[in-house]
């Protein structure tokens, strides 16, 4: 941006976006995407959890729950290395979009975003950018986490149905990615985000058949799991890269992830353009 682009007299609400179209948004959100990663390379702590988190995650179920899970699945590790990871696709989607919540929401607490707010950019730009930017560190993530399950035994034999299965964890984490832009630009802290995406999540990860089978769980918790969105992403998942049914779990992910994108996008732009 130049220098006369920094220095402009800010701009009402909503007239920034009326006077910029589809190239000026393209172009806006294309620099702040630069710019943060630029973030991340002068922080690069703040990969860690996208680096270090596939690594621990798979390590630990396929070591500790791997052999007892195996044999309910009729094998031993091995079967249940086929089964969690896969699975661990929509784990990976769901904590990833959380910390573009709580990132988000650390930007407004040192005044990045009041900056941002004043200059003649699209202001849904902002959003798309951290979208953007959390979709890489999601695809740098379930690359790691593949990495490691080939290492403990994964056997990868369908390499289109593992870019379907990608592509279908990367469409649905953007869509949860919205829910935890909401939060960020209306929680007072960054904790209070992460301490309500954790209530959130953990329920949604384990209430579901991305570690284990449903079949053994009591009645009740067996009705939540039909209809948690994570249980469809992991069984569709599964049956892209190992074999299984399909369609119907697909299509329950991506009409989740079209509502949830639908209902929530415009009112995390609508907050953020609104934000006090």
């Amino acid at each position: 941006m130049s220098a006369t682009t920094l220095t402009a007299a800010p701009l009402k609400k909503g007239e920034a976006d009326a006077r910029i179209g589809l190239r000026g948004h393209v172009r806006h959100t294309g620099a702040l995407v630069r710019r943060n990663l630029l973030w991340i390379r002068q922080d690069p702590e703040s990969m860690f959890d996208a680096v270090l988190m596939p690594i621990v995650f798979t390590l630990l179920f396929v070591y500790v729950f791997g052999g007892s899970i195996g044999q309910a699945l009729g094998g031993g590790q091995d079967q249940y290395v086929q089964y969690v990871v896969p699975g661990m696709m929509a784990m990976m989607s769901m904590n990833i979009a959380m910390a573009v919540g709580t990132g988000f929401n650390q930007d407004f607490q040192n005044g990045i975003m009041d900056r941002f707010r004043t200059l003649p950019i699209g202001q849904g730009s902002v959003l798309f950018a951290k979208i953007v930017v959390e979709l890489m560190r999601l695809l740098i993530a379930t690359t790691i986490m593949m990495i490691v399950g080939v290492l403990v035994g994964f056997d990868i034999t369908n390499w289109g149905g593992l870019v379907a299965a990608v592509g279908l964890s990367a469409l649905f984490g953007t869509s949860i990615m919205w829910i935890f832009l909401v939060l960020g630009v209306s929680m007072k802290s960054a904790q209070s985000v992460q301490a309500m995406g954790f209530l959130v999540l953990m329920p949604l990860q384990f209430g579901s058949s991305i570690f284990a089978p449903t079949q053994s769980m009591p009645g009740w918790l067996q009705g939540f799991t039909d209809y948690n969105p994570l249980s469809a992403l992991a069984d569709s998942a599964r049956g892209l890269m190992v074999g299984g049914p399909v369609a119907h779990d697909l299509w329950v992910t991506v009409g989740w992830s079209v509502a949830l994108t639908v209902v929530m996008a415009p009112i995390a732009i609508h907050k953020f353009r609104t934000k006090n």
